[in-house]
């Protein structure tokens, strides 16, 4: 049975998960700073935005399912630290400021192994599949593939891109390009820099239909 999709309700239960039990800050006594485990966490509260299984419903909130587990430690080690400069994802997850080790550890491992996010029905985009596989050369634009896969299956430390939302994707790139000096590292902002809106859209269309269809 899938969740409806409530945000109030979202903050609401991110805020008493988070802070009941939460009596110490300190992550180098290497004590629990709360009673939940990871896959507790996943059930009662990152399931009200990403889904159970990590398939999302809202384009707010990106996918998880099957993402690489690396990726998913940095990210969720970044909102901890306050180490991300996405607004919306900050105003979402500023609970986590009180994850543990071992709660990261076993969210990630929770979420990277779930069945890969389910691709959108619609035709892919071939001037997205271009900028994916060749990139655009004349704009300094590298082909996406060379990083995140040949189908955006993505590696250690890159995320998976195929299946997700593709408003998500888009707005990501946005970002990307804003977001100076980039919390994750200055190539991300150089490969996305120079795209145009339509080609952003049309890159996040095509990552979206990549992957086992709905």
């Amino acid at each position: 049975m899938k969740r409806t999709f409530n945000q109030a309700h979202c903050v609401v239960a991110l805020c008493a998960a988070m802070l009941t039990g939460c009596t110490h800050s300190n992550e180098e006594s290497g004590q629990q700073t709360s009673p939940m485990s990871g896959i507790a966490m996943a059930d009662q509260v990152c399931a009200q935005c990403h889904g159970l299984t990590g398939e999302s419903v809202s384009p707010t909130f990106p996918k998880l399912a099957a993402q690489q587990k690396e990726y998913l430690k940095l990210q969720l080690a970044a909102f901890k630290n306050h180490g991300r400069s996405d607004k919306t994802g900050a105003q979402y997850m500023w609970g986590f400021t009180r994850l543990t080790q071992s709660q990261i550890a076993e969210l990630a491992d929770y979420f990277s192994t779930q069945s890969p996010m389910k691709a959108d029905a619609d035709t892919p985009d071939a001037r997205g599949e271009l900028i994916f596989r060749q990139g655009l050369p004349g704009a300094g634009v590298a082909q996406c593939s060379s990083c995140h896969g040949a189908q955006g299956q993505g590696s250690g430390q890159v995320p998976r891109l195929a299946g997700q939302h593709a408003a998500y994707l888009a707005g990501q790139i946005k970002i990307f390009q804003q977001t100076e000096p980039h919390p994750r590292g200055d190539l991300t902002q150089q490969v996305a820099h120079a795209m145009t809106d339509a080609d952003a859209e049309s890159v996040a269309h095509y990552l979206a239909s990549l992957g086992a269809k709905k």
